[in-house]
Formats: C-alpha cells, sequence, structure tokens
C-alpha cells in the first residue's frame, strides 16, 4: 500500500481544533515516511495543532474500544458519584460479539473502578454498566456521545453503544485525533488510561487481576500521558495515544494494524521515525 509523504500544517494561533489531513502542506516531498501496518492514521502535535503525518486519515472506519475514551468523557461529565456501587446485569452480557468477561453477572464494583477497568483494560461489562447507569439509561447515554463527538468537531463519527462492541461505531483518524485531545483534559482519563495494573475485589475476598492492554504502558519506557486500544475484527488493532517524543506531546492515532504487535511496533517506528527527523516537525 503506498504511503503518503510527510506533511505538516501549522494551525491558526489559538485554533480549537487540530488541521484537516485535507489541509495539509507537504515540506519535503522527498521524505517518505515510516513503513507501517495501520491503514489509518494520524499524528498531531498536541500542543500547536501541527498535521505531522498522515495516512489514509479521512477515511471513515470502525474503532472498536477506542470509544471507551468517550464513555469516560461523558461519564464524568454527568458528575455522578464515582463511589456509587454498580451490579454487573444480563444487560451487560455482550449478544453482538458473544466476547466473554470476567466480571460475571452479578459482579458489584464502584463507578470508580468500572470506570478504571473500561478504560485499563477495555472491560466491555464495565463499560456497558456505566451507560446503563447514566440517567435515562442506554439510550439517554448513547445520545450524549454523539452530541458531545460534534461538539468537539467530530463531524464523521457516530456511536451505536458505549464498548465499541458495535460495528457501526465509525470515525476518521482525523476525528480520533479531536477525542483524544479532549480526554486528556480529564484526569481521571489520563490516570485510568496510563495505570499498569489493578486488582479488583468484585465478589468478596476473589481477587481478579487486570494489566493494561498497551504493553507501551505496562513497560513504562514511554512517558504516555493517555492511552486506549481498541479491537473487533472489522476494526483491525487500533491504538492512541498522547505521548512524549522529545521534548513534544503528540497525538498518535493507529487504526485497522494487523496485529497486536502491528499496532505498537507502528507506534515505535513512528517515534523512531520522528526522532530521526527533528527538523522537518518540531514546532520550535
Amino acid at each position: 500500500m503506498m504511503l503518503r509523504t510527510l506533511a505538516m500544517l501549522i494551525c491558526l494561533a489559538g485554533a480549537p481544533l487540530v488541521a484537516d489531513a485535507s489541509q495539509k502542506v507537504s515540506l519535503a516531498a522527498t521524505t517518505s515516511g515510516p513503513r507501517l501496518s495501520s491503514h489509518s492514521v494520524a499524528v498531531v502535535d498536541a500542543e500547536s495543532g501541527q498535521l505531522v503525518y498522515e495516512k489514509n486519515a479521512n477515511q471513515i472506519q470502525p474503532f472498536a474500544s477506542i470509544t471507551k475514551l468517550m464513555t469516560a468523557m461523558v461519564t464524568l461529565d454527568a458528575n455522578l458519584p464515582l463511589d456509587d456501587s454498580i451490579t454487573i446485569s444480563d444487560d451487560e452480557v455482550d449478544r453482538i460479539k458473544r466476547t466473554t468477561s470476567r466480571l460475571a453477572v452479578g459482579s458489584t464494583l464502584s463507578r470508580h473502578e468500572m470506570l478504571l477497568l473500561a478504560l485499563m483494560s477495555s472491560e466491555n461489562r464495565a463499560a456497558a454498566s456505566l451507560a446503563r447507569t447514566y440517567p435515562g439509561g442506554k439510550a439517554a447515554f448513547i445520545a450524549q456521545m454523539n452530541r458531545k463527538a460534534k461538539s468537539l468537531g467530530m463531524h464523521n463519527t457516530e456511536f451505536h453503544d458505549a464498548t465499541g462492541l458495535d460495528v457501526r461505531n465509525t470515525s476518521t483518524a482525523m476525528d480520533l485525533v479531536r477525542m483524544v485531545k479532549a480526554a486528556y483534559n480529564y484526569p481521571l482519563i489520563r490516570q485510568f488510561t496510563t495505570t499498569a495494573e489493578y486488582d479488583a475485589h468484585p465478589r468478596g475476598n476473589r481477587v481478579l487481576h487486570y494489566k493494561n492492554s498497551n504493553p507501551l504502558v505496562r513497560e513504562g519506557v514511554w512517558d504516555i500521558a493517555l492511552s486506549k486500544t481498541g479491537y473487533i475484527e472489522e476494526a483491525g488493532r487500533c491504538l492512541v495515544m498522547q505521548t512524549m517524543v522529545g521534548s513534544q506531546r503528540m497525538i498518535m492515532v493507529l487504526l485497522d494494524a494487523n496485529g497486536s504487535a502491528a499496532r505498537v511496533n507502528d507506534a515505535k517506528s513512528i517515534k523512531t521515525w520522528l526522532e530521526a527527523h527533528p527538523n522537518t516537525w518540531l514546532s520550535g
């Protein structure tokens, strides 16, 4: 698949949204980007809004559990008590993809813990329970997800569930840059998405050990401020992060890689490539 050349666009001062990929300006037509497995990619300087690299960044496609960043924002926007207990019900059982979960029906955790598990380890029943216990229930929750998306300028995005299991949850890499940028403003989202592991006690003394779904977070080598992985067959392996590259905060969106290792390797390739070409993208 032909990769596009390096591109960058300096946004207007104070512009609230990142540049659209269709408006990019090539700075070095002879400089080719890294070889990536991911089908859609957007890399943006989080401070300046510069679009550093893109590949099929405006193509609409499923984005799986990256959805849970919006789930978290809508939950936190509602200012619901985080210490409230939530019990997993039959409504949280996945009847779309028939995935399994270690959170059995009847398991009880706080809303705080459900949010943590949804973000850190992409626990689907935890995410679904947040939608069910929202004022007005799941329908009101999904409606608010879509309202929030539009308010962020995510005009090519649709939400139909809170987990990302629904293939109708679709977006673009550029829209997801906007979502990552917004999610970064929530301290709990930054904290929970970068927590390496957690022991939950949903049923008495039984301990369930959860790990972060992003190995780059677990390894602790990268300076990652926000992270989320995603996967369903139709979406491929997805990864979004806000991370430091040199002295710059970068937003990386990687969609539809062909394997778990591939999406991580793509992120590493982007970081290595940017560090090798600092004069072509640093905002000074």
